[in-house]
């Protein structure tokens, strides 16, 4: 019965419609009795989808909508107001349509990223590319990609270069280039070019499916707002029968019965924040900024304090060799290959970037190290022909005994005064050499912080484990509120735990070395998709490009979404009590009650509909390029 009626609502629905038109043409030629008989058919092909779902809600113990219509359409028949049965049942489905109409276009976006999920792959067999599934694809297989064509799993382009839209992964339309050595993600596609690729992470562990499994997650996740809507309608809705009854016993009036039953319906009151909070995640996914969920919304929100990381949040973590100071006889090139052959146990961002400049120099960093050690917030240790090497800060050093004379220490804060980055190298106790390091502040940065505090935010502040330096040559020129360097990770933890006390947190950094960070803020944000598997782990909010104006772009979003989820909720509870009055002093009846109702839902949903169409107008999306003193 369910699924027949499914099939054929709509069709039951113009049937109703066109039966009313019907009989308003004979009430108008005074046939009375066959227009009661038009009405009474129009009623009962109205009412089948409404009983049957209020039978299966009652069959689960749930009091819905549907029952209280259906008692009130009833009703409306055994004491002959045939017109306002019909006109009552014909109304809740027409509003039922629209309300199903409007909804499916609030998830648009989210259905529209369901839809661009790869589905086949073209495997190299043998020399012959073969059209396999993409859930065959194992991991190892070599794949082939060409024009137009989605890339199929997460791989390394081991043949071919191309130019590539990431645009699904990161919401940004630029190409990028790609070539051999080079990482590729799912649902990228390429432009021009070729690639073989080696796939490495497929089915559900490819940087695609875990955005879908991200926001199909957020839009089934429920904020407090929304479970105590459920909730409350859960004991509202029997209430308002037992009112109605309450009604129909002082006043003896069964009229007034039904129709204070249909205007307290909560239709507009339940649907209001879902609606909201589907269309804000619809468009936040379209930007790739991933959201988890109504609750997230709610928390970002009412951020005041805004803590950023240093490296690879507001710089671009694409940092540079500049110098090497050789403070013995050994010569540069000798002393860079030692060094980046025991930072092969690093994964920090600074380990990684002498390695590259090892390479880049061509230098063969493949050596024998024993022991080597990476050493939390400090640095690296190794042991070459007998001799062990230290490569880290100061306080590396400090804790190993280390003497370091004057002249390196000047020459250390001296460099560290032109907002570089240095690294201590020592061998068997001797300072060696010292390694300066440069990164550069992204281009939207100074607009991202200028529109944080436009949108309310009260306060930020940057947290670094970088030299005090660096980080307040990057805190001057961003102007920054308060920043705090050469920090170790619980000391980060410590001062998020601080100003909990007085303000809500937002904690962005890359989802990696911040993760405890961003798991104990308020709302963590972590920021792009190199870190997605630590980051989606831990962050309450993902973005997948490296753009920072996109964190002020979910921030000025979610606003507008619980702003609009209040307005909602306002709009609902302000027609249930005009109508209630209406009712009281004989203004509003049966018809218009439900006719109010009806257009209640829609207001609501319409406003809602209005977070698809956002987008910041602010200068936020104007990349502005710093000159010379952006580099730190």
């Amino acid at each position: 019965m369910t699924l027949f009626m499914n099939k054929h609502l709509n069709k039951m629905m113009v049937a109703s419609g066109i039966l009313i038109v019907i009989g308003l043409l004979f009430l108008f030629l005074g046939f009375t009795n066959i227009r009661n008989i038009t009405f009474i058919v129009a009623t009962i092909v109205a009412i089948g989808p409404i009983l049957v779902r209020a039978f299966n809600a009652l069959m689960v113990k749930s009091f819905s909508i549907e029952l209280l219509i259906s008692i009130a359409v009833i009703a409306a028949l055994l004491i002959q107001e045939y017109t306002e049965a019909a006109v009552v049942s014909f109304l809740f489905l027409f509003g039922a349509y629209l309300e199903k109409r409007t909804l499916e276009k609030t998830s648009q976006s989210i259905q529209s990223l369901l839809e661009m999920e790869p589905m086949v792959a073209y495997k190299l067999i043998n020399g012959e590319e073969v059209e396999i599934d993409v859930d065959d694809v194992e991991i190892g297989d070599h794949l082939i990609v060409r024009p137009g064509s989605q890339v199929p799993v997460d791989g390394i382009v081991v043949n071919g270069s191309a130019q590539m839209n990431e645009a699904a992964i990161t919401g940004e339309s630029v190409t990028r280039h790609k070539m051999k050595d080079d990482e590729v993600f799912s649902g990228t596609i390429i432009e021009n070019g070729y690639l073989e690729i080696e796939a490495t992470k497929i089915g559900a562990d490819s940087t695609f499916s875990k955005i879908i499994e991200l926001v199909e997650d957020a839009t089934s996740s429920k904020s407090k707002t929304e479970k105590f809507l459920n909730k409350f309608a859960q004991y509202y809705t029997p209430s308002v029968v037992v009112l109605s009854i309450l009604v129909y016993f002082i006043t003896k009036n069964v009229h007034l019965a039904i129709t204070f039953l249909v205007i307290a319906c909560p239709g507009a009151l339940i649907i209001g924040a879902p609606v909201a909070y589907v269309a804000g995640l619809g468009n936040a996914s379209k930007k790739s900024v991933l959201i988890k969920g109504g609750a997230i919304i709610d928390q970002f929100a009412k951020v005041k304090t805004v803590i950023f990381d240093k490296t690879g949040t507001l710089t671009e973590g694409k940092p540079s060799v500049t110098r090497i100071h050789s403070l013995t006889d050994i010569k540069e090139e000798q002393l860079l290959k030692e060094v980046a052959a025991v930072e092969r146990v690093s994964e920090h961002h600074l380990g990684r970037t002498i390695i590259e400049e090892a390479v880049k120099r061509g230098l063969d960093i493949n050596i024998p190290v024993v022991d080597m050690t990476a050493i939390k917030a400090r640095g690296v240790s190794g042991v070459i022909d007998d001799m062990k090497y230290l490569i880290g800060n100061e306080r590396l050093m400090t804790e190993n005994n280390v003497p370091i004379t004057n002249d390196t220490l000047e020459l250390y804060e001296n460099e560290q005064k032109l907002g570089q980055t240095v690294m201590f190298i020592s061998k068997d106790s001797e300072i060696v050499g010292l390694i300066s390091i440069m990164d550069k502040i992204k281009s939207d940065a100074k607009a991202t912080i200028d529109y944080l505090r436009n949108q309310g935010v009260e306060k930020i502040v940057m947290l670094t484990g970088d030299n005090y330096f660096a980080a307040e040559k990057v805190s001057e020129i961003l102007g920054i509120d308060e920043f705090h360097a050469e920090l170790l990770p619980e000391d980060k933890l410590n001062y998020i735990e601080n100003e909990q006390k007085t303000n809500r947190t937002l904690m962005v950094g890359d989802g990696i070395n911040d993760a405890p960070a961003l798991a104990m803020s308020n709302v963590g944000l972590a920021i792009g998709h190199k870190g997605t598997d630590i980051a989606m782990e831990t962050a309450d909010v993902v973005l997948m490009g490296e753009r920072l104006r996109n964190v002020a772009y979910g921030f000025a979003l979610s606003k507008q979404t619980f702003n609009i989820m209040i307005q909602n909720t306002a709009v609902a509870l302000l027609t249930v009590v005009l109508l209630l009055f209406g009712v009281i002093y004989g203004y509003i009846h049966l018809a218009s009650g439900m006719l109010i109702h009806e257009l209640s839902i829609l207001v609501v949903i319409l406003n809602a509909m209005r977070l698809m169409r956002y987008n910041d107008r602010e200068n936020v999306h104007k990349n502005v390029e710093f000159k010379e003193d952006s580099f730190v």
